[in-house]
């Protein structure tokens, strides 16, 4: 499936990746912000320190304390639900704990030095609810302040940044696409014409290079169903203007009185007839135009219609194969196909028998004969033969090898022992 949509499947692996590292870049700037934001705020902490500290050694009093508070924005949370719900709930964004240098100042005072050490103060920034809370805390006290004049951070620039970004490569993404659409179409009709749908057509409107090259395929077509039909009507008109001869001298050939003679021409215009047959079926094949009734077959029937129509003896062909197996098939080719085969075996073979079998879903065409001279690519070549007769023009297994191609099959030869062996072997199972 991927590699029929190769070219789409690069363009969305070239966007994952995009999207993915944009993102990724987006996420990390976000990051970075975010921390460089929660630093500004939390320096505000030394501060909260030394108010908080300053309170705990009894150097302001309570009133004073909460003076200082309120000057710099600050309330102190006394409902109790309210303060547990903030420390148990909220997110720490940074925390900091530390012996506010004022503790350095009173060392040298009358104070017991474990007084001092106690007076350690650690601060917490809370977020919680879009609201930011400092925590001070210390071994003997705490407190739980709100900075009004302190909101979370919102990225709203970074964030529209990133939706616009999106948004363009998205929209870039959803054009590229709709670009290559026709390519999808361009091969799907080429894939009907190469099946042999003249009828197809490639034309699209546009300018770009995918109508550019469409409406050359188009061109192309076009000249190549021209000649087609001008190779058809040309061989078709010669086949029908030879018949009459054909038929004319076979008529006249019967008035002969001298037998020789008249066998002679008989003989001749029967190999005129089986030529010009033999050219009209190699015409239908390579033509490409035609679509064939492919329809299940008993391989046993079809071996029979083979039979009858190579006009040989049931005795000379011994025929071993399973009447339950079916082949889908053009029953008029593939009939002349099997003929052409037998033929051959019978005609070359020095018992003049053949035998047929299957295995493996291939079909097997034995006789006892001498091994080929030539490879079989020799023999499938029109007009080639082992040794010329009157009786042939060489087109037997070149009819044979373009049938069984239009059926999936190909024509293999192997020899076995004393004995040359024609198989049809399926595609699927094609040896190497």
């Amino acid at each position: 499936m991927i590699k029929n949509n190769a070219v789409l499947a690069t363009v969305v692996f070239a966007m994952a990746v995009t999207v993915s590292s944009v993102s990724y870049t987006f996420y990390q700037l976000y990051e970075t912000n975010r921390a460089k934001h929660i630093d500004n705020i939390f320096t505000k902490h030394s501060l909260i320190s030394q108010i908080y500290h300053t309170y705990l050694i009894k150097q302001i009093s309570q009133p004073i304390f909460e003076a200082n508070l309120a000057l710099y924005n600050l309330d102190e949370i006394l409902d109790h639900r309210e303060y547990e719900a903030i420390v148990r709930h909220g997110k720490i964004l940074k925390s900091d704990g530390n012996t506010d240098n004022l503790i350095g100042e009173y060392a040298l005072s009358s104070s017991p030095y474990d007084m001092h050490v106690s007076q350690q103060v650690i601060t917490s920034m809370i977020e919680y609810k879009d609201n930011i809370y400092f925590w001070v805390e210390s071994s003997r006290h705490s407190v739980l302040l709100e900075d009004r004049s302190i909101e979370p951070y919102r990225p709203v620039n970074l964030y529209s940044a990133y939706g616009t970004l999106m948004t363009i490569l998205l929209v870039s993404f959803a054009l590229i696409i709709y670009r290559l659409r026709p390519l999808r179409r361009l091969r799907k009709q080429i894939a009907r014409f190469g099946e042999g749908d003249m009828g197809v057509r490639f034309r699209i409107e546009g300018s770009d290079e995918i109508a550019l090259i469409a409406n050359e395929l188009d061109s192309t077509q076009n000249k190549i169903r021209s000649l087609i039909e001008a190779r058809t009507l040309f061989l078709r008109n010669i086949m029908h203007e030879l018949k009459t001869p054909i038929a004319k001298g076979r008529i006249v050939a019967t008035m002969l009185s001298d037998e020789k003679q008249r066998g002679r021409f008989e003989g001749i215009f029967e190999r005129l007839e089986s030529l010009i047959g033999e050219f009209a079926l190699i015409e239908e094949i390579a033509s490409g135009n035609q679509h064939h009734d492919k329809k299940e077959y008993r391989l046993v029937d079809i071996m029979d219609g083979a039979i009858d129509l190579a006009m040989v003896e049931y005795d000379a062909v011994d025929c071993n194969i399973d009447a339950s197996i079916k082949v889908e098939v053009d029953y008029r080719l593939f009939v002349t196909a099997i003929k052409n085969l037998i033929d051959n075996a019978i005609k070359y073979s020095s018992e003049k028998k053949m035998e047929i079998w299957t295995h493996d879903g291939e079909i097997v065409f034995a006789n006892e004969g001498e091994p080929l001279k030539n490879p079989l690519s020799y023999y499938i070549e029109p007009f080639t033969k082992e040794r010329p007769t009157k009786d042939s023009f060489g087109l037997g297994l070149y009819i044979v090898d373009a049938i069984l191609k239009e059926h999936d099959y190909v024509l293999a030869y192997e020899r076995r022992e004393n004995r040359n062996c024609f198989i049809c072997v399926p595609v699927r199972t094609k040896r190497r």
